[in-house]
């Protein structure tokens, strides 16, 4: 893993896989390697009344009816859709339902305008093809055909971002779970089909805000079971996944790095604070681009982290994670260091009076960088 940039999450947690394959003893769909149960646990994590001889760390937070009804669609015939806001977990939730089904989570297709279907189906090896013809030998599978042959999960990140006939071709494979390769020729045999095995799923992600980019349509629609992931709005739950995730970063990096409980408050309740500013605000110009998820606040935290551990005095302060706050929120100028800076005024000022702590130096270094990009 020392060797990989990010590492898959089966190879992640693959000795946690493992011993989870081998003590379980329930009844598994298709060729799954772990059953349902299990799957759910690998997710969300081991409780006491579980029974086990160890441990399971929780590793995606939200509501567990998510991640069953997930799991449950995934037995089925139907594909799974997550769709949600940016940064709710869609993806980090397809991946480890990936990992832990078929313990392979990388048969992925990007979606984006320039996403074509030769990228959901195949495509051709030219050299090959001018050598000895088009044949199985020279055919490029793509993700979601690979995985149809393995019996496994292949995932389409960015479903509506896709043109739609790339959509329109998605929905065969959904409904008739093979791909016909008309190049290959054949006289009416499987010769030129590639059938789907048993197992055979794809789990795509849509961002909420995409609505109207390449909306999908009612035929693709059927073929997916919709699960809905909502933005996270308990502060108990948004501050574990940030505590989860700056431990990660930390372990990566080999930092030693003391980030004071007291920060993370102040972390967590000027993101609060922003998101109650857009919802009174009347216009997008009064709103940040940002859509200020719990992964921007991971991603403010891990570029003060660092900014700390490369610059700083190997603890993390007030004055460096209000800098890095500006710097990754201010997108548009000067409409957002405005937005920003009416926060510091109204909001930080008053708070930073009242109750002191962390609040004067998080103001003071606010200000700072707001000066320096106006």
């Amino acid at each position: 893993m020392s060797d990989l940039l990010r590492a898959p999450a089966e190879i992640k947690y693959a000795e946690e896989l493992d011993w989870l394959e081998s003590i379980d003893d329930g009844p598994k769909p298709f060729s799954w390697r772990l059953s349902p149960k299990m799957v759910r646990l690998f997710i969300l994590g081991s409780e006491r009344a579980d029974g086990l001889d160890r441990k399971v760390s929780q590793k995606w937070f939200g509501d567990r009816s998510f991640v069953e009804r997930s799991i449950v669609t995934l037995a089925s015939d139907r594909g799974l859709l997550l769709i949600g806001d940016p940064g709710t977990g869609k993806s980090w939730l397809a991946e480890l339902l990936s990992a832990a089904i078929c313990r392979n989570s990388t048969l992925v297709v990007q979606g984006t305008a320039g996403t074509t279907e030769d990228h959901i189906k195949y495509s051709w090896n030219v050299s090959m093809v001018i050598a000895k013809g088009q044949s199985r030998e020279s055919m490029i599978p793509s993700p979601i055909m690979t995985a149809m042959e393995a019996g496994a999960i292949g995932r389409f990140e960015e479903l509506t971002r896709s043109t739609s006939d790339v959509q329109d071709a998605l929905i065969s494979i959904l409904s008739e779970k093979y791909i016909s390769v008309p190049e290959l020729g054949g006289d009416g045999d499987s010769d030129n089909i590639v059938f789907a095995r048993p197992g055979f799923s794809v789990i795509a992600t849509a961002n909420s805000r995409d609505r109207g980019v390449n909306d999908l349509s009612s035929a693709l629609k059927r073929r997916f079971n919709f699960v809905r992931i909502p933005v996270v709005t308990n502060k108990r739950s948004e501050a574990e996944i940030v505590r989860f995730r700056t431990e990660e970063l930390l372990r990566r990096h080999r930092i030693e790095l003391d980030v004071p409980p007291t920060l993370l408050d102040v972390l967590l309740q000027s993101f609060a604070d922003l998101r109650a500013s857009a919802a009174a605000a009347g216009s997008d110009d009064e709103r940040l681009e940002s859509a200020l998820s719990t992964a921007e606040q991971i991603g403010v935290l891990e570029d003060a982290v660092l900014h700390s551990d490369f610059f700083g005095e190997r603890a993390l302060s007030a004055r460096t994670l209000a800098s890095s706050l500006v710097g990754s929120l201010a997108r548009r100028e000067p409409e957002d260091l405005a937005i920003l800076n009416k926060y510091l005024h109204g909001v930080v000022e008053p708070r930073s009076k009242e109750e002191g702590g962390s609040w004067p130096e998080f103001l003071e270094g606010g200000r700072d960088a707001i000066a320096t990009l106006s």
